[in-house]
């Protein structure tokens, strides 16, 4: 696909015959998802974008905007409503099209603007829409800029008397250059690229090639319908395909990137789905032994080999856990001058003289291959081995309505709390710590652990286990998370099991 494929709009206020619809649970944490049209409409989508420029300009430090879209069959009329109430707004719009979310923020610095909202619902199935916005590069929206641009959307607010600009501008090629600017990778490495038919595969192939990557790809063609698979690397049907990919062609690695391309997930020669952030830990100590004494953010889903790892303490490395949510991530990453976050759904957040502290799928890749050019005699799978071994679910994600789902994880901690308190059993172990920061994270005697936490960005719980100990031990803990689990009726099915 063309790069540059996408066409300027035309971004007047439109008069359309039905009323406003906004659902007011569509505004979420840090970013915004709606079913398309029933939770939004174009009337409610236009008010979004009044909202959305009343409260930058009200916040922020310029009128400039950078918008974009991704390749759902229904993004490019969402961005064009939304585009419609920032002019209106009197913001001043730069249109850069088609493309992913990285090269939203990558638009931010090259054409200077603070601001950023990007029409996509990630990694939700279709149906979905959303935008994830900002205004602080590289910096996106918190929970408080979320709740104000609620009450502003919810007040149905009027045009601005003076409006502002709209220009179109694609940057697609400047984004793919500077992603693999003085970026060469001498070993020989045979990588499947896995892109769902998302966005992503305009961009993930190509960059590859450039660095010097054999790419093999596996559902690159952009597919509106998604005929495989919803591309999200969390996803088990996803990273089972790839690895399939992966034997048949006899490559070293496997990628699979997420619809907007914010996000990567990895398969090791072998064939193993190797979590996100296992991977992270290997990049972090690699850059440990470049860069001694380096700060990592993690995130709580994330295993506990973090806390733990030998190399990383030898190389005089902190690690910091924190809230779940790549806003949050990478807020904490910015704040403490960390080199690098991670997050175990693969958002890698990489500071100077990496990255520019936002994320991307894409330079998530090129860093793990140049940790294999690094390492030129030595397999992933060889190096994967060199961690210690623990045994990981994949992230499953129980249905719970928006209405309740918070109210739930509450009453899930105060269960763990007061067990805690009366010195009682969980999973035959006694809790040797909670955290709850983010939901709740129960550490056992034997060092395994489970968490559950409310999703983000969907009507779902979060629930994930870990054990040093066995694949059985991982498994018993998730048997007793969902004992818990299944006491509370409001809890409906997971989207995967173990």
């Amino acid at each position: 696909m063309e790069l540059t494929s996408s066409k300027p709009i035309d971004c007047s206020l439109k008069e359309y015959k039905e009323d406003i619809i906004i659902y007011e649970k569509g505004f979420r944490e840090y970013d915004a998802r709606w079913r398309y049209p029933e939770q939004i409409n174009l009337p409610g989508l236009q008010n979004l974008g009044i909202s959305l420029g009343k409260l930058i300009l009200k916040n922020g430090v310029d009128k400039n905007i950078i918008v974009g879209h991704d390749f759902r069959s229904y993004s490019e009329e969402v961005k064009e409503a939304l585009v419609a109430g920032l002019v209106a707004s009197g913001m001043n719009v730069y249109d850069i099209g088609l493309t992913i979310t990285p090269g939203a923020y990558f638009a931010q610095y090259f054409l200077d603007c603070m601001n950023v909202a990007m029409v996509t619902a990630s990694h939700n199935p279709n149906g979905w829409t959303g935008v994830k916005m900002g205004l602080n590069r590289p910096l996106t929206f918190e929970t408080e800029h979320m709740k104000e641009l609620k009450e502003i959307s919810l007040s149905h607010p009027s045009p601005s008397e003076v409006k502002g600009t709209y220009i179109f501008q694609n940057i697609n090629k400047e984004y793919l250059k500077d992603l693999t600017n003085k970026k060469s990778i001498k070993r020989k490495i045979r990588a499947v690229v896995a892109c769902g038919n998302g966005t992503a595969g305009m961009f993930a192939p190509n960059a590859l090639r450039r660095i010097g990557i054999e790419v093999i790809p596996l559902h690159c063609d952009l597919d509106d319908t998604f005929p495989n698979y919803n591309p999200n690397p969390e996803d088990m049907l996803m990273l089972k395909d790839l690895s399939k990919k992966v034997l048949e062609t006899n490559s070293d690695v496997g990628f699979a990137f997420d619809g907007d391309g914010d996000r990567c997930g990895f398969v090791d020669d072998r064939g193993r789905e190797i979590f996100a952030d296992k991977i992270g830990l290997l990049i972090a100590r690699n850059i440990s032994k470049e860069t001694k004494n380096s700060l990592f953010i993690v995130d709580i889903k994330s295993t506990s080999l973090f806390s733990s790892d030998e190399v990383l303490k030898s190389n005089n490395s902190e690690v910091i856990y924190w809230k779940t949510g790549h806003s949050y991530i990478k807020k904490k990453t910015l704040e403490n001058n960390a080199i690098a976050g991670f997050e175990r759904s693969g958002h890698y957040f990489f500071n100077k003289p990496i990255g520019r502290g936002y994320d991307d799928g894409i330079l998530s890749a090129i860093e793990l291959c140049k940790l294999m050019d690094t390492e030129k005699t030595i397999k992933l799978s060889e190096l994967y081995d060199e961690l210690p071994i623990t045994y990981c679910s994949p992230t499953m994600s129980p249905q719970c309505s928006d209405h309740i789902k918070y109210e739930i994880v509450k009453k899930i901690t105060s269960v763990f709390e007061n067990m805690e308190k009366n010195e009682e059993k969980f999973s035959g172990q006694m809790i040797s710590s909670l955290i709850t920061i983010n939901g709740v994270r129960v550490s056992l005697g034997d060092g395994s652990w489970g968490l559950i936490r409310a999703s983000s960005n969907s009507p779902n719980l979060v629930v994930v286990c870990e054990s040093p100990v066995s694949k059985e031990r991982m498994e018993e803990v998730f048997i007793s998370l969902d004992k818990i689990l299944k006491s509370f009726p409001e809890v409906g099915e997971y989207d995967q099991k173990i």
